[in-house]
């Protein structure tokens, strides 16, 4: 069974973002699942200054109280670290946490996710997270970038196994349209919002 982050459709933009909530309603419903992300170390309280058990300096994302993501830092500006970090013309529609769930009795996993367009084409980008042990869910700048680009794909899949990405698929079979995942060392995604502390 494979997931989406989301959809993008082409046509009235009244339907395809109605399309596009409703898929986020199904996804929040259905987080168990045999797909997630790789499991990770989880930083200390520390770590959002750069101390703590991680080599790399992390930053607070969110935290979970009750099963729900509370998020630290408004969605609209994650928006714009991921335009930023694209850094290619894409344009970030949504941005969001993910829970990724093999079975109700493994640990969930979490994921920091961007979604939108280049030149018409659906793009995402996905950024594993790290959770601490108060259920605090942080950004390390050493996490892998999976980035989906589609070619002629209206809207693409990241495929999971064992709690690990392990490719893309196109909703549409034929027509020669692909998705096509790009895996990057590291992030700089809050390295623009140090900066200029």
């Amino acid at each position: 069974m494979h997931h989406s982050f989301s959809r993008f459709r082409r046509g009235s933009p009244l339907l395809g973002r109605l399309a596009f909530f409703l898929l986020l309603i199904a996804l929040g419903a259905c987080e168990t699942s045999k797909r997630g992300f790789p499991e990770v170390g989880a930083p200390t309280k520390d770590a959002d200054a750069g101390i703590g058990t991680l080599d790399s300096p992390s930053k607070l994302v969110a935290e979970i109280t009750e099963g729900k993501v509370q998020y630290t830092i408004p969605k609209e500006q994650l928006a714009q670290n991921f335009i930023r970090q694209f850094n290619d013309g894409t344009v970030i529609d949504k941005a969001m946490i993910r829970k990724v769930q093999s079975t109700p009795k493994d640990k969930p996993a979490y994921f920091l996710v961007g979604l939108g367009l280049r030149n018409g084409q659906f793009r995402a980008m996905a950024l594993p997270l790290q959770q601490s042990t108060d259920n605090s869910l942080y950004l390390s700048s050493a996490a892998e970038r999976y980035i989906i680009e589609s070619s002629g794909c209206q809207f693409c899949f990241f495929n999971f196994e064992n709690n690990q990405i392990m490719g893309t698929s196109c909703e549409e079979n034929g027509g020669g349209a692909s998705c096509d995942l790009t895996v990057e060392r590291k992030n700089t995604f809050f390295a623009a919002t140090a900066a200029r502390r």
